[in-house]
C-alpha cells in the first residue's frame, strides 16, 4: 500500500507544483520545469484540472519572487483515485523553492529546485516526500526553448528514486505555443505529452495537454495569471 501512496503523491505534487515562470520560459501545461524565475516582486496564480490514469482532481498554486533569481511556490490539490476500491480521496499540499543564478534571454539558464509535499489518502495514512532537481534551459534566438530536469526524490518509508524530464517549447505565433515533453522516474517507462498554450490577455494564459505512458492516459488543463 505504501508504494501506491508514494506513486499518487508524486503524481499530485508534480501536477500542482508545475511551474508557471517568466513569460519568456516554459510554463503550464508542461510537467518539465524551466530554469527561470519570476521577476523580483512578481507573482503568479494557477488553477487547473488534471488526470493521471484513475487519479483525477483539481489543483491550485501561487508563486512569488522575493529577490532576484529566487522563486517561492505553494500549492494544494484535491483528487479522487477511481482505481481504488472503494474510491480514495486524496488531499495534498506542497511548497517549492527555485534558485536560478544563471539566467539568459538566449543560451543557457541553469539552477536548482527543492520541493516538499504531504499527502493524505482517505482510509490510509499520510505520506511525505521531498525532492531536489537540477534545471537547465537552452533558449534559441528564434524562440524555441529546450528544458532538462534531473533530480532525486525521497519518500518517507519508501524507496528513493531518481527522475528526469526533457521538454521542448515552440512559439507558433505571438499568442500560441506548442509544447512536447517526455519524463519519468527510475524503474518505470517514460511518459510523453503534447499540448498548447494560448495567451488571451497580458499575463493571462490558458493551456491544455494530453499524453500516454506506462499504460495510462495523462492530461491537464488550466489557467495561469502573472502579475
Amino acid at each position: 500500500m505504501q508504494n501506491n501512496n508514494s506513486g499518487r503523491l508524486v503524481t499530485v505534487l508534480a501536477l500542482l507544483l508545475a511551474s508557471a515562470a517568466a513569460p519568456a520560459l516554459a510554463e503550464r501545461p508542461m510537467a518539465v520545469d524551466d530554469a527561470g524565475t519570476l521577476e523580483r516582486g512578481g507573482a503568479k496564480l494557477e488553477f487547473g484540472w488534471s488526470r493521471d490514469g484513475g487519479v483525477r482532481g483539481f489543483e491550485g498554486a501561487a508563486g512569488f519572487g522575493p529577490i532576484d533569481n529566487v522563486e517561492v511556490e505553494v500549492g494544494l490539490g484535491r483528487a479522487k483515485d477511481r482505481d481504488a476500491d472503494p474510491d480514495a480521496r486524496i488531499r495534498a499540499v506542497g511548497a517549492a523553492l527555485k534558485w536560478i543564478p544563471l539566467q539568459a534571454e538566449t543560451g543557457l539558464s541553469a539552477g536548482l529546485k527543492y520541493e516538499y509535499g504531504r499527502e493524505r489518502v482517505s482510509g490510509e495514512g499520510t505520506a511525505r516526500a521531498q525532492s531536489l532537481a537540477g534545471l537547465a534551459t537552452w533558449a534559441f534566438e528564434r524562440g524555441p526553448r529546450v528544458h532538462l530536469n534531473l533530480g532525486r526524490g525521497w519518500t518517507k518509508g519508501d524507496e528513493d528514486l531518481n527522475f528526469w524530464g526533457l521538454g521542448l517549447d515552440v512559439p507558433l505565433s505571438e499568442q500560441v505555443d506548442f509544447v512536447v515533453e517526455t519524463f519519468g522516474e527510475e524503474h518505470s517507462g517514460p511518459d510523453r505529452q503534447v499540448g498548447l498554450r494560448y495567451t488571451i490577455a497580458e499575463g493571462v494564459k490558458v493551456s491544455a495537454a494530453v499524453g500516454r505512458g506506462n499504460g495510462r492516459t495523462i492530461a491537464n488543463a488550466g489557467v495561469a495569471w502573472e502579475f
